[in-house]
């Protein structure tokens, strides 16, 4: 399976607006933020098909930057949004994984909503919270923390932590950490990942 990435709306409009401007437009100049959005939402669907015509089979959607809104302001201004980008990438063809990086426990209601097939959890949202919000159907990605234990941890610590991640999770969840694994992190513990992801079942009891 080959993966394309496209920016979301708030992710794209924080890097072409900057990050503090765009969050005081949400109160000084609401149309403005929606006025870009369109022009963002036009931007990546066509950067998007791009992807899907060149042979990509799934695109990743990032949107960093909505995690960092509350879930007022995402339901009004970003749900919308992200929701028919992802629905117009279906219509293009390709599977969506969506990915916000953050807390977005605020948000996870949402997410779930928004009928990404794949749905990322970085290591500060719970993935039992996740599961209990968006059902037992959802595919759920993460949420190992890439620094505290990809990183830091030994290989045992990452296995017992994506065990521990996998049986909150259930049975449809894709191994990976929550965000960027540093550049640091021991070949050894990345080895112990992807073992478990080939070779392991969810049995474990303790928290994520």
């Amino acid at each position: 399976m080959i993966e394309g990435w496209i920016e979301g709306p708030m992710a794209e409009a924080a890097d072409l607006r900057g990050i503090n401007t765009v969050m005081l437009d949400f109160y000084d100049d609401p149309q403005f933020v929606r006025d870009l959005f369109e022009f963002v939402l036009e931007m990546e669907l066509r950067f998007a098909k791009a992807q899907i015509d060149a042979g990509v089979d799934i695109i990743g959607i990032g949107d960093a930057a909505a995690s960092l809104v509350g879930p007022d302001f995402y339901n009004e201004f970003i749900w919308p949004y992200e929701k028919r980008m992802i629905d117009a990438v279906h219509e293009m063809g390709a599977l969506v994984r969506l990915h916000i990086c953050g807390n977005t426990r605020p948000i996870l209601d949402g997410m779930g909503r928004l009928g990404a097939d794949i749905v990322d959890l970085d290591s500060l949202a719970p993935l039992d919270e996740a599961r209990q919000t968006m059902g037992p159907d959802q595919v759920l990605l993460g949420n190992i923390d890439p620094v505290r234990v990809l990183r830091d941890g030994t290989p045992e610590s990452v296995r017992q932590a994506i065990a521990a991640c996998h049986q909150q999770a259930g049975p449809r969840y894709i191994v990976a950490p929550g965000c960027e694994v540093p550049r640091e992190t021991p070949p050894d513990n990345l080895r112990a990942l992807t073992e478990y992801a080939r070779s392991t079942k969810p049995d474990a009891t303790a928290s994520c």
